[in-house]
């Protein structure tokens, strides 16, 4: 192999690999957000989180839930106005009773990148706490999409399937904050 190839073929192993890091950091950063008591330093309110949320994704993307039991509780939005949509009523203020935790654990991963599109599966665990005691633990798998544009990979699609939903126990989480501060300076 001449040593131009040899190059080249480097260059390539290193493209994908710093791809499939930014993927990673992505699709991480997005569970991040969608984590309650959010712990992203600085965001205001929900508002500002959907729009935090809304810069990782394309504007043609589409978020679905799919399946016997996510099609009907999710269904699918196409493009930027219906995921923001969707978003919104997921984090309406009437919601009752409210949320006050939810935390996002992924795992199994695999991300296969081909230049500039890639996709990536995933296997998430996520508690929930609800303000009158109740609880959930959730799981999914996640088949996701992603795109690089502007020099920047972002979500070009977010394709959940449940795996189970279990209640738990009433009260089944003793200690948990009201508010992070883990990003705070």
């Amino acid at each position: 192999m001449s040593d131009d190839r040899t190059i080249d073929a480097l260059v390539s192993r290193i493209e994908a690999l710093e791809a499939e890091a930014d993927i990673r950091r992505l699709q991480a950063r997005y569970m991040f957000l969608c984590d309650t008591p959010n712990p992203e330093f600085g965001v205001r309110d929900d508002q500002h989180r959907i729009d935090l949320i809304m810069e990782l994704y394309t504007d043609d993307a589409v978020w679905e839930g799919v399946g016997e039991y996510y099609d009907n509780q999710f269904g699918k939005a196409e493009g930027a106005a219906a995921i923001r949509a969707h978003f919104e009523r997921f984090w309406a203020a009437e919601r009752t009773p409210a949320l006050v935790l939810n935390a996002h654990y992924l795992t199994s991963e695999q991300i296969r990148v081909d230049r500039d599109t890639a996709t990536g599966q995933w296997i998430h665990m996520q508690p929930w706490l609800f303000s009158d005691g109740t609880g959930l633990l959730r799981s999914s798998r996640l088949n996701n999409s992603f795109r690089k544009e502007g020099g920047s990979w972002r979500i070009s699609r977010t394709r959940t399937e449940n795996v189970f939903v279990a209640p738990l126990g009433e009260d089944w989480a003793s200690d948990y904050p009201a508010a992070s501060v883990l990003m705070k300076p």
